[in-house]
């Protein structure tokens, strides 16, 4: 096919047209990200130069929490990077990260308008989700109210709380399991944390403990694994937004993926309505569904439907699944290559409470040795680098020249020293 151009007798391909308009567009692009005019009187943030379109993306490298660490002791506690065409503000430093997040934690509380995040939940996500108003307080506070609920709530068979029986009960079960894995040269302990902690927060959410043969516990742990390669993998289209348009194999599983947690969250909702007993709340579900109750939350007049409880519960689950299954790993090892450590810990243990019982949570005012092994493996691991970005809607109202598109924030903990990007 061939095409006239302005009344001359030259004639190009269509291929050709559409191949020299995607470059303009790519060119303008790069010129619009990358040149940004400063009002008088203020300075352009500091950072390093990045390229056309990639911005800093390959900058960051495998360790890119410890590659930020050492760009901001170059460009100072405030840099800014390019994640592809989005700029992105960094936040260095214990006292810069602090002021952020604690002192003006409200202010930087929000979400970018990331590609992949308005998949999860249909964009409903408390964790995920763009919205920080009325809606998103709303159903925080259910989502606090239920967790409250339900880690108070007494347990029917013993003296301790219902949230503590459950945790009890799935370590007896692990313990034994790891007892007879001992038998063998080796083993991988992780797989069986993976299920235990599926387990606990499965009887968090859906009150019900599982066989470590379930296929439904196996499915949500499969389902969880997958999700969890999907979004550390990341997703180029959330940087360079011209990508959404390309196909993308990794973002239609991703969407599947998410699409499949729902439902089966939805499905055990309804199972628990048809069951909800008002005088004997079973789990955080239960919980949720009294507190759904009028149906409308007296403050923000938000509709709190099956939805929401589905979506509340998915972010309840998923926002512990990941992080104590890699704290418990941690722990062990630590524990199996510093043995001298262990022995302490199984020493003041043995001295303070001894082994006619379990230690609760009462009991960590006097396990000082215990708690500081724990808080040490947070700190010298650093197995969580990075939080999901922030933004503040604030600051985009005041400083629309610095955060138009730069509105996203990561934190890091390399180590001793505290990385945050915005």
């Amino acid at each position: 096919m061939k095409v006239a151009l302005m009344g001359n007798e030259v004639f190009l391909p269509i291929t050709e047209l559409l191949i020299a308009f995607t470059v303009c567009c790519l060119v303008l692009m790069a010129i619009k990200t990358f040149w940004k005019p400063i009002p008088k009187g203020l300075k352009r943030v500091p950072g390093p130069r990045g390229y056309p379109l990639i911005g800093n993306m390959l900058d960051l490298g495998k360790n890119p929490h410890q590659a930020l660490a050492k760009m901001s002791q170059k460009y100072g506690d405030v840099m800014q990077i390019h994640l592809g065409t989005r700029p992105v503000l960094v936040l260095s430093g214990l006292e810069t990260i602090r002021q952020a997040l604690v002192k003006q934690g409200e202010d930087f509380m929000g979400r970018p308008d990331l590609y992949s995040f308005r998949h999860i939940s249909d964009g409903q996500s408390l964790t995920f989700g763009r919205d920080s108003g009325e809606v998103w307080r709303a159903r925080r506070k259910l989502a606090q109210n239920g967790l409250k609920t339900f880690s108070a709530s007494p347990s029917p068979t013993a003296s301790t709380c219902l949230l503590e029986e459950h945790v009890s009960q799935e370590a007896d079960a692990l313990i034994l399991k790891l007892q007879e894995l001992m038998k063998e040269k080796s083993f991988d302990p992780y797989r069986w944390l993976v299920v235990s902690v599926a387990n606990v927060i499965c009887a968090m959410c859906f009150g019900k403990r599982y066989s470590h043969d379930d296929v439904e516990l196996l499915s949500i742990v499969n389902m969880n694994n997958d999700f969890g390669e999907a979004a550390g993998s990341g997703n180029p289209a959330d940087f360079i937004p011209i990508l959404q348009y390309l196909p993308n194999r990794t973002m239609r599983a991703f969407k599947d993926l998410t699409q499949r947690f729902s439902a089966l969250v939805l499905k055990i909702v309804r199972e628990h309505h048809s069951s909800f007993d008002k005088d004997h709340i079973r789990d955080i579900t239960d919980s949720l569904i009294d507190h759904c109750q009028d149906k409308v939350d007296e403050n923000a007049n938000v509709q709190l439907s099956d939805h929401t409880v589905v979506h509340i519960v998915g972010d309840l689950f998923g926002a512990g699944f990941d992080t104590v299954t890699t704290a418990l790993s941690w722990s062990l090892i630590y524990l199996v290559t510093n043995p001298e450590i262990q022995k302490k810990i199984q020493d003041e243990i043995d001295k303070t409470i001894g082994r006619e019982r379990k230690p609760r949570l009462s009991d960590r005012s006097k396990l000082p040795y215990t708690e500081a092994f724990l808080l040490e493996m947070f700190r010298h691991s650093s197995f969580l680098p990075f939080t999901i970005p922030h933004c503040t809607s604030l600051m985009r109202n005041h400083l629309e020249w610095l955060l138009h598109p730069l509105k996203t924030f990561v934190c890091s903990q390399p180590m001793c020293r505290s990385t945050t990007a915005i």
